[in-house]
C-alpha cells in the first residue's frame, strides 16, 4: 500500500448555503486536525484484502485484483485492520469523517476537489446523473482499477466515486462551533460512508455529502481506504 502525507490544519467542514445538492445536515463549521497523518493513495484493493484475509468477497472479481475490494461491512473491515496491524506492527485504522473530508478537499472549498463540477472522465460514477449543468457522461456499471483517474492535490485517487468509503464515525449531528479532531460518537445505528461510487450520481460524490449504512451492511459499491499516524 502507498500513502500520502496529509498535513494538519484547519478547514471548513460541510457545505455553504447555496451549494447545489446541499443537505441541511452539512452544517458548515471550522474543524482543526491537530496532527498530520498518512492516508492511502488508493482504496484497498481486492489483492490486498485477499493477502490478509485469504478470500475475496467482491462482486466485481472480473474487474481484476487491482480494483477496490467491495461487499465488505464495517465490522469486516475492523477484522482486516486488526490482522494487518498484527502482520505489520503498524497502527492502521479507518479515517474519521473529518479527516476524510480534509483529505478529499485538499485545500479546495468547492463541491469537488476538481472544482464546481465533476465529469465522468475524472471519476467513476454514474455519468447519466451529472452535477448541475454538466453534460451527461459514461456510466461504466462497474468498479475500475484504482488510480485510473487523476489524483487530487494531496495525491489521492478516487476520493470521488469508484466505491463508497467507510469512516470511523457514527452518523451524528455536526457541531455548531469550532472543534478539534472530532469523531462522531452518539446513539445511532449508522456509520458514515463518503465519496460516492460507480453506482451513484455525481452529487453523491461531493466532498461534503454524508451517506450512511449500518456497520453490518455490505454492498457492491462499498469499500474503504486506510490511514495511519505520521509520527
Amino acid at each position: 500500500m502507498s500513502f500520502a502525507l496529509i498535513p494538519a490544519g484547519r478547514f471548513t467542514m460541510g457545505s455553504p448555503p447555496g451549494e447545489l445538492g446541499r443537505e441541511a445536515q452539512e452544517l458548515p463549521h471550522e474543524v482543526r486536525i491537530s496532527r498530520a497523518f498518512y492516508m492511502g493513495i488508493h482504496e484497498v484493493t481486492q489483492r490486498q484484502w485477499q493477502q490478509v484475509m485469504g478470500s475475496n468477497p467482491s462482486w466485481f472479481r472480473g474487474c481484476g485484483k487491482d480494483c477496490p475490494v467491495e461487499r465488505v461491512s464495517w465490522h469486516q473491515v475492523q477484522v482486516f485492520i486488526t490482522r494487518l496491524n498484527r502482520l505489520t506492527a503498524q497502527r492502521f485504522r479507518l479515517p474519521t469523517e473529518a479527516e476524510w473530508e480534509l483529505a478529499c478537499r485538499a485545500g479546495t472549498t468547492t463541491p469537488f476537489h476538481t472544482g464546481g463540477d465533476l465529469t465522468a472522465a475524472r471519476a467513476n460514477y454514474d455519468g447519466e446523473g451529472p452535477y448541475g449543468r454538466s453534460p451527461p457522461g459514461l456510466f461504466r456499471r462497474t468498479t475500475t482499477k484504482v488510480g485510473s483517474f487523476p489524483p487530487n492535490r494531496f495525491g489521492l485517487h478516487d476520493m470521488h466515486g469508484n466505491v463508497w468509503e467507510w469512516t470511523e464515525d457514527w452518523h451524528c449531528p455536526y457541531a455548531t462551533e469550532a472543534v478539534t479532531d472530532p469523531v462522531g460518537a452518539c446513539a445511532t445505528d449508522f456509520k458514515v460512508i463518503r465519496g460516492g461510487s460507480w453506482y451513484f450520481d455525481a452529487n453523491s460524490a461531493r466532498c461534503a455529502l454524508r451517506y450512511t449504512h449500518r456497520p453490518q451492511d455490505s454492498g457492491f459499491s462499498i469499500g474503504f481506504r486506510l490511514v495511519r499516524p505520521a509520527e
